[in-house]
């Protein structure tokens, strides 16, 4: 009955989107604020039943319950509780109806904290949130029951795909969730703002914490994703430009883009139109990305290849919202005011740099994912991989680099570039130190040397706004863009390294016989059969060695019997400078073992750099919200 009542609370969930959507299309337009007071519950009931649907679902793969379709196609009674929680999601159907979930729950915290906008704008925006939940609804209902059944029902299931028994998948795809519906909050109080006219300082006020929120969560999920991607495919890359890893890069950066339009908006009162298109096209990547991973066109590890009629059903969604909201700009824009002017030489002109160059790295990668789905639909078969996507938008990102660390020395309205270069001579100095050294230390790659070189300087021009201030004084978003533009150093530091000085081996050796990577000796002296949870393993013990100090690695090749699948689990060891990252491959006639091994110098700062992103994000986040809770409660005793 689990199942019978996960459906019943969907169809309610739907049933409620319907009427909050009627109700706030009725308040608008007869200009009714006061049926605010019955559209709010509407959208905290509707969260509250989504979110039993999905905990319906779980309990299902809990469970086992195995006249359930989904869970008999995606689970098995003996795997561990853990793939059965994630397992929920791990499926097209689960994913989706975990979606539509976080929709609803966002809705209703929209409902229940929002009280700085106007009535009629918010009542707007939960009938948009309250549309798009109900295209998804549908969606879930008439194209991807979660709840189906199957008759009669298997003794058991077919397990889950291998390589996503990790726990990973109880964190990666969740955050990037949680990501992807704070875009379309955004998108929502773009779309109220416009029906109503009210795109100004209130409206940005109240959608900064949801676009920051979404921003925070993408780059968390972005960060544990690759990581995630980087240990479990045994292929020693951190980014691969998948079309699917693509399809999460796209909304993070028109995330990016719009968090500073509605930064300058909220506090300046500019860039109006800037911030309202940048809203829609953040969630028109996010669909995209949605449209990519379940319409069944792509074959890709992270995709769920589906009926592709399922992906004709989220491509007329996407048309009906993203072509609608388009629409909808087109016909309103012009009743929005300009804002404050400024020079070019100002914060806010350098923002304006800074959403380009984000907007053109988008169009490099969107360009770069769809054109070999295109061109296959005219029968040509190419591919679109990383020297296109290295080529086209590295050195573009290295110009957003210049950008971001002037950025925040530049004064806002306007200012004298004579005294911006004086600022700016520490990092220039920085920067040219840097490049000085790396060519005296060795023929390192010209990408690579820039790179770093920059990293260095943006490191530099980080921490400056903060210099010769009291820490405790300064307020605390302020230390969160140091913060975050920090992590963009550090990570750019990374992968410039990574880039620069790894070292790879592949070779076949015999059992105690020695190979050489980077500063290490590694030999192999053994090999025995293991044991896991639904798998068999042949793995390897490695002692790898460096200046008489020792190290042991156990790389695993193995098998998994639902579904029948082998894979290549890798051994990482971590050191200050870098990672040792081993892979065991197959034996040959001769009884030698394939071992691929790599020498990784700081690549770790990869990941370290989005952590410190994310921290930057989230004190960001808790400073604006202390400052305007201080800022309330001086208004209510004054």
């Amino acid at each position: 009955m689990i199942a019978e009542a996960g459906l019943a609370a969907l169809w309610f969930a739907a049933a409620l989107a319907a009427l909050q959507l009627v109700l706030a299309a009725a308040a608008v337009a007869r200009g009714q604020e006061a049926l605010v007071g019955g559209v709010r519950p509407v959208a905290i009931l509707q969260g509250g039943f989504a979110a039993a649907a999905m905990a319906a679902l779980i309990a299902v793969f809990l469970s086992s319950d195995m006249s359930v379709r989904v869970v008999v196609e995606n689970s098995a009674a003996a795997k561990p509780w853990i793939y059965k929680f994630a397992g929920a999601w791990g499926n097209h159907e689960g994913s989706m109806l975990l979606w539509v979930t976080i929709l609803g729950l966002a809705g209703g915290a929209v409902a229940i904290l929002e009280r700085r906008l106007d009535a009629r704008t918010l009542i707007a925006t939960l009938g948009a949130q309250a549309a798009l939940a109900l295209g998804f609804y549908a969606f879930l209902l008439f194209s991807s029951n979660p709840f189906d059944r199957v008759s009669p029902a298997p003794p058991d299931g077919l397990g889950l795909n291998p390589l996503l028994q990790d726990p990973g998948l109880a964190f990666h795809p969740p955050t990037l969730y949680v990501g992807y519906v704070g875009i379309s909050v955004a998108f929502s109080f773009a779309v109220g703002a416009l029906v109503t006219g009210q795109v100004g300082p209130a409206f940005a006020k109240a959608m900064r914490p949801w676009v920051l929120a979404a921003w925070i969560f993408l780059t968390i999920g972005i960060t544990a994703g690759s990581y995630w991607a980087y240990y479990e495919l045994g292929w020693g890359g951190w980014w691969f430009w998948d079309p699917v890893e693509n399809a999460s890069l796209m909304p993070w950066l028109a995330a990016t883009a719009l968090l500073h339009s509605v930064t300058v908006l909220a506090t300046r009162d500019g860039l109006r139109a800037w911030t309202v298109m940048l809203a829609v096209v953040a969630f028109s990547m996010s669909m995209i990305g949605t449209f990519l991973v379940r319409s069944g066109i792509l074959t890709s590890v992270h995709a769920f290849a589906v009926d592709p009629r399922r992906g004709a059903f989220i491509l007329a969604l996407l048309a009906l919202y993203i072509g609608g909201a388009l629409a909808l700009f087109g016909a309103r824009i012009g009743t929005v005011r300009a804002g404050t002017t400024f020079e070019p030489v100002s914060r806010e002109g350098g923002l304006v740099i800074n959403n380009l160059l984000l907007s053109v790295i988008l169009g490099v990668v969107l360009i770069g994912t769809l054109y070999p789905l295109v061109a296959a639909s005219f029968g040509v078969q190419l591919s679109v991989g990383p020297p296109f996507f290295n080529k086209a938008a590295g050195p573009i990102a290295l110009a957003l680099v210049v950008v971001m660390a002037a950025g925040p020395l530049i004064r806002w309205r306007r200012d004298d570039a004579g005294q911006l270069t004086g600022r700016l001579t520490w990092p220039i100095a920085a920067t040219c130190f840097a490049a000085a050294a790396l060519v005296a230390f060795g023929p390192i790659p010209v990408l690579p040397t820039i790179g770093l070189s920059l990293a260095a300087g943006l490191a530099v021009a980080s921490i400056l706004p903060v210099i010769r201030r009291h820490p405790l004084r300064t307020p605390l978003f302020t230390w969160g863009m140091v913060v975050a533009h920090l992590g963009i150093a550090v990570s750019l530091a990374g992968m410039a390294s990574d880039s620069a000085f790894t070292k790879e081996t592949l070779l076949a050796v015999t059992v105690g016989q020695p190979a050489r990577v980077g500063p290490f000796t590694v030999r192999l002296d053994g090999i025995k059969p293991v044991i896991g949870e639904g798998w068999s393993a042949l793995e390897a013990r490695l002692s790898a060695t460096r200046d008489d100090d020792l190290t042991v690695l156990r790389p695993q090749s193995r098998f998994f019997s639902t579904p029948p699948t082998s894979t290549s689990e890798s051994a990482i060891a971590t050191f200050w400078d870098g990672q040792l990252y081993t892979v065991l491959g197959q034996p040959d006639a001769g009884g030698r073992w394939q071992l691929r091994l790599w020498w990784k110098p700081f690549v770790t700062l990869i990941w370290l750099g989005g952590a410190l992103v994310a921290l930057g994000g989230a004190l960001s986040l808790i400073g604006r919200w202390r400052r305007e809770r201080r800022a309330r409660m001086r208004d209510y005793w004054a």
